[in-house]
Formats: structure tokens, sequence, C-alpha cells
């Protein structure tokens, strides 16, 4: 039995493909290049091309694939970019498992804390509601191609991922560089919840939705003690032993340099990963010193 991975060169791709190796799974990652070996297969959603073949004998599907949120300018036509590579690159794939013989036991997709919106000083879990905005939209649109997977009698679950803190890159990557030479600082007030999780935790999580018929749906994948923003910038500093700056950047400031990113920036998620907490789940790091620690 095999177990399928999109976005396997991604942040988190790579350390889940290996973990799952390391436990003696067989893996195939889709790609969009000539396959190396028998542990690929080729597809290519943006012209809706993908062999049910390349799926079959599967028992698990974990679908990571999208265009990267951070990162670049959002453009009208890097937005459409954003929807189209996790909305019908999820929607070939359900529809290539529907054309299964024998169907995988489980699709685990993608998705994000965005869903919920702006959420204030709110305590959220798995079972508030969409906020407004692009980002909750296009989550919204990716995560019921995926829930169509259970029309099927495949267990779906959607990974609400939050800032992910890792040492190769992603959210901490972009931020390093800044706060290594002290300008740190606080983004508008300052007050804004960030949720996180460090990456050992979000592997571990997903290996138990994986194995566990019980969590499906929405999950989210965060600490139990998310920051304010200032906070994750003081305790970056510290971890970097390096000053941060005062002053925070202004909103108008991070517009002119981000664009309509920016906002998102400013936008503040107070997750609780519920459902994970009622599965007994176990996190390696609470405390966002301990992660930022293990991680620099």
């Amino acid at each position: 039995m095999t177990i399928i991975v999109t976005g396997s060169s991604g942040l988190l791709g790579r350390p889940l493909v290996a973990a799952l190796r390391g436990a003696g799974e067989r893996v195939v990652t889709l790609v969009r290049r000539e396959p190396r070996d028998g542990d690929e297969a080729f597809w290519k959603p943006s012209e809706g091309v993908l062999d049910p073949a390349a799926l079959a004998g599967a028992r698990a599907v974990v679908h990571l694939a999208g265009a990267p949120i951070a990162g670049r300018r959002w453009t009208a036509a890097y937005k459409s970019e954003l929807v189209r590579s996790r909305v019908e690159s999820t929607r070939l794939l359900v529809g290539a498992l529907g054309r299964l013989p024998q169907r995988p036991e489980v699709l685990v997709s993608a998705s994000g804390i965005d869903f919920y919106g702006d959420t204030g000083d709110r305590v959220i879990d798995e079972s508030a509601g969409k906020g407004s905005g692009f980002l909750p939209d296009l989550c919204e649109r990716w995560e019921a191609e995926a829930r169509a997977a259970g029309e099927l009698g495949i267990r779906t679950a959607q990974l609400r991922t939050g800032l992910v803190v890792s040492g190769r890159g992603g959210a901490l990557g972009r931020m390093l560089p800044i706060f290594k030479i002290g300008l740190g600082a606080p983004l508008g007030s300052g007050r804004q919840h960030w949720s996180w999780i460090s990456e050992q935790d979000w592997l571990n999580a997903t290996l138990r939705v994986l194995d566990t018929p019980e969590l499906s749906g929405p999950v989210n994948l965060t600490s139990p003690t998310p920051v304010t923003n200032a906070e994750f910038t003081r305790t970056l500093g510290a971890a970097l032993r390096r000053p941060t700056m005062p002053v925070p950047v202004p909103g108008f400031a991070l517009s002119l340099g981000l664009g309509e990113f920016a906002r998102e920036l400013l936008t503040g998620h107070r997750i609780l990963p519920a459902k994970l907490t009622a599965a007994g789940f176990g996190f390696a790091h609470t405390s966002l010193g301990d992660a930022l620690r293990a991680v620099l």
C-alpha cells in the first residue's frame, strides 16, 4: 500500500515524505516534471493532467500543493494563480480518485487558519465559521473541493495550519535576516494574535490525522498557546540574542512594500487546536521560545 503526496518539494512536504519513508511507508510523490523513478508520478494540474493509475493502490493521499501565499505581491494575476493552484488541483485529484476501483482510506488536504478571517481577541476553534476576505473565501473553496472526496467514501481532513516555525524557510525564514541585524519590530499595533506551530508538531500532528479515523473535517494545526505579534517579535529577538526596535512598523509602510498581502500580517488569528487536544495529541512545543530555540 502506498501514500501519495503532492507538494513534496515544499517546506512541509519534504520532512513529511522523509518521515513516512523512515517509518517504512512507500511514498509516491506527484511531480510536474519527468519522473525520475517509480516513486514519482507525473501530473500537471494547470492542464488537468493526472492519470488515475498513478494513484492505484494508495491507502492515503496527502495534498499539500499550492502556490506560496507570501513572498510575492498579490497582483490580480497572482491571486488567480493562488486560487487555481489550490482549487483546480484539488478538484483534479478528487476526480482521479473517483475513477479508481479501490479508493484510499483518507485524503488529508492542506488549508489555513486564514479560513477564520480576523478573529481579533476572540478565541476560535474548529466550530467557528468562515471570516470575510480573499483568503477566507479561498480556503472555503479549497476545502469544499477536498470534502467532495467524502462522497466517494473517503475520510477527509483539512489541515488548517498556522504560522509554521521552521529553520528551513517559510515565514520565519523571511523574518530572520532583518531580525539578525537588530531591526525586527512589531507590525502595526502588535496586538494582533499570531497562531503558530513548530515544524515538528505539524509533522507529528499530520501523521496523527493520517492514522486516526476519528479525525476528520477541519483540524487546526496550531500550538495551544497563540501569542501577539509584539510577543512574537520580542521572543524571536531574544532567541537570536538581538535587540528589537521599540517603534512598530506602521501599516501604511507595510502596504507600500507588500501591497494587499500586508493586511494579512495585521490580521489577528487567536486559534486553538480543539480537535487535536481532544484526541490526546501531545505537543512537543507549547512555548514559542522553546520552538524557536529548537530550530535556530
